[in-house]
């Protein structure tokens, strides 16, 4: 028999592989693999139901963990897939398919589907530690703490995502910079609390000092966010495709929010 943290390693990788094989079979079927963004959020929620059922720590963590996971989760899946529904391919995958052509299925069950599950599996590790046994047996400061900064991080996000929805949907607003509500402090409110409360999480799964060793996980969402597929790309498109966007950046913070800087007159 492996033991309790084999095990709940051992389901929750047995899920995210089940659950990525099987977006990507319905990906190839409906010829759309931007399916996998959508997917992302409930993916964390599966993990953290697994180790909830495959662990055997102290069940107040594991449902303050477990309920904070999908609350994040199924708030940013049910976002994606009302903001991108009808809306067809995004433009990257659409681009990696024109450049894979006839191959782009099978390729991009390695370089999408199986890239993501693997992300997946090393950020969620927080969700899965914080459920073993050897945890205290009652909520510490450190939880506590942990569920405020989650509550910050998530406040972010959820606001940020509200407020650049009800911007884009104004006409009026097409082809503007939104420079207001959170997105006056910080280019990407969204991002940042994403960033944040994963950071909660992990702060979390660290009641037990052993745990401190998957702070890997905040810190590799963090470094995605802010140097890979997060602020960059996104900023790249948004530089060509929004007038005054470099004014934008000179005066709003990147990722951490602060006041705007006052720009100095050219005249």
């Amino acid at each position: 028999m492996p033991d309790e943290l084999s095990l709940v390693l051992l389901c929750c990788a047995g899920a995210i592989v089940a659950l990525m094989f099987t977006t990507w079979v319905v990906s190839v079927a409906i010829k759309d693999a931007s399916i996998v963004d959508i997917i992302w959020g409930f993916g964390f929620v599966l993990v953290a139901w697994v180790a909830f059922l495959a662990g055997d720590g102290y069940d107040g963590r594991k449902w303050l963990i477990t309920l904070l996971a999908s609350a994040w989760g199924l708030r940013l899946s049910t976002y994606l897939y009302i903001r991108n529904h009808g809306r067809g391919e995004d433009y990257r995958y659409q681009a990696m398919r024109r450049n894979w052509g006839p191959r782009f299925p099978i390729i991009s069950l390695f370089t999408v589907f199986g890239l993501q599950g693997v992300l997946m599996f090393v950020i969620s590790m927080p969700l899965q530690v914080a459920q073993l046994s050897g945890m205290p047996e009652s909520l510490t400061w450190i939880d506590y703490a942990g569920a405020a900064v989650f509550a910050i991080g998530l406040g972010f996000e959820a606001v940020g995502d509200f407020q650049l929805a009800r911007f884009k949907a104004n006409a009026a607003n097409a082809g503007k910079v939104m420079d207001r509500g959170l997105w006056r402090y910080t280019r990407h409110p969204n991002y940042f609390g994403d960033a944040v409360l994963w950071w909660g999480l992990f702060l979390i799964a660290a009641a037990r000092p052993a745990n401190l060793l998957v702070v890997f996980s905040p810190t590799v969402m963090t470094f995605l966010l802010t140097r890979v597929s997060g602020v960059p790309l996104l900023e790249k498109s948004l530089a060509k495709r929004r007038e005054g966007y470099a004014d934008y950046i000179a005066r709003t913070s990147g990722f951490i929010p602060r006041p705007p800087r006052r720009l100095r007159d050219p005249r």
